[in-house]
């Protein structure tokens, strides 16, 4: 099938891409099943794709056929809101995203779990040569929700502590980007078995368990930063006790439900928790533009189409390392 953004045929503006990848997102399993409740069915999943270009409108001017692209969250927003002003389209009031919404005009967006889709060209990217398609699709989602944060809330310094809470698809990521910026990494995880993966894989500087008490005591305020990317609902409380004065926790997990914020531990540090939501196209360029300078990709699983049911069961069971990627190509020309 292919998925419009927009409505009738490629338009002045638009870009008609052909999908070559697509990362499966977690947000995609939350939004399949319901679990945040504004599912609009039928949904078509995806937004992580690689594809290339077949055909531009006559005022594109940033694309040409044949040209490999990416198209990550979202396809429309208004263009004329203080946020779209400051390349902030991601905070547009008028937000369009790429699958589960809707364009002005009615007609439903679908995502990348499909063979074509048709995208404005404000909101297609340009994909560096030397970022692979598989590896780099899913940073379209997980690497921009990350690198955002790290880069709003100053978490770029060198030399300073960055925590990452939860080590699967955004938290992989967040280990690499923190290493080319040249951060301390300590991974915090609930899961023991990640801590070879975690150092000697990813390249994480320490492993800390958080069902350690001895280990969790030793590393209390030592942490300049911590982005959270745990998207089961978990206790705030450890993680804040992490950090130094002045300390930020930054979550990007989306949990299902309310999480406990105490306050004592913010008043008593000057800490900070934020949030953040990925990021405008200028700024998923910028990181595009990073990661294939510093060499960071996902590492992913490359599945076929009809292995999609699996691979969700898969994701909700975390049994990943740490992306699903469906080579759309190959399933349609199987």
């Amino acid at each position: 099938m292919t998925a419009r953004a927009f409505t009738g045929e490629n338009g002045d503006e638009d870009v008609t891409i052909k999908i070559l990848f697509c990362g499966v997102c977690h947000s995609d399993l939350h939004v399949a099943k319901n679990e945040w409740g504004f599912t609009n069915y039928p949904v078509v999943p995806g937004h992580e794709m690689v594809g290339t270009v077949m055909k531009v409108g006559s005022d594109v001017k940033k694309f040409k056929v044949g040209e490999r692209v990416g198209v990550g969250v979202i396809v429309g927003s208004c263009k004329k809101c203080e946020s779209c002003q400051q390349d902030l389209e991601n905070y547009c009031p008028q937000t369009i995203f790429t699958y589960n919404s809707h364009y002005t005009d009615g007609t439903k967006t679908y995502g990348g779990y499909s063979d074509m889709i048709v995208v404005d060209e404000r909101y297609v990217l340009r994909f560096p040569d030397n970022l692979p398609s598989e590896g780099g699709a899913p940073l379209l989602c997980a690497g921009i929700t990350v690198y955002s944060p790290m880069k709003y809330y100053g978490m770029t310094e060198p030399g300073k502590h960055l925590g990452v809470a939860g080590l699967g698809g955004l938290g992989h990521v967040a280990v690499k980007m923190g290493k080319a910026f040249g951060l301390k990494v300590t991974v915090i995880s609930s899961s023991p078995k990640k801590e070879t993966e975690a150092i000697e894989r990813l390249g994480a500087d320490s492993f800390l368990v958080t069902s350690d008490p001895a280990k969790m005591k030793a590393a209390l305020g030592t942490m300049d930063y911590i982005i959270d990317t745990v998207s089961a609902v978990h206790p705030l409380l450890p993680l804040l006790s992490l950090l130094k004065l002045n300390g930020k926790l930054v979550t990007v997990g989306l949990p299902d439900k309310p999480l406990e914020l105490p306050i004592f531990p913010l008043v008593l540090g000057r800490k900070l928790v934020g949030g953040s939501d990925i990021g405008g196209m200028k700024e998923t360029q910028e990181m595009l533009d990073f990661c294939a300078k510093h060499g960071i990709t996902a590492d992913v699983e490359v599945i076929r189409m009809d292995y999609i049911n699996t691979a969700m069961e898969r994701l909700a069971k975390s049994d990943v390392r740490y992306r699903f990627v469906i080579d759309v190509a190959s399933s349609l020309s199987q």
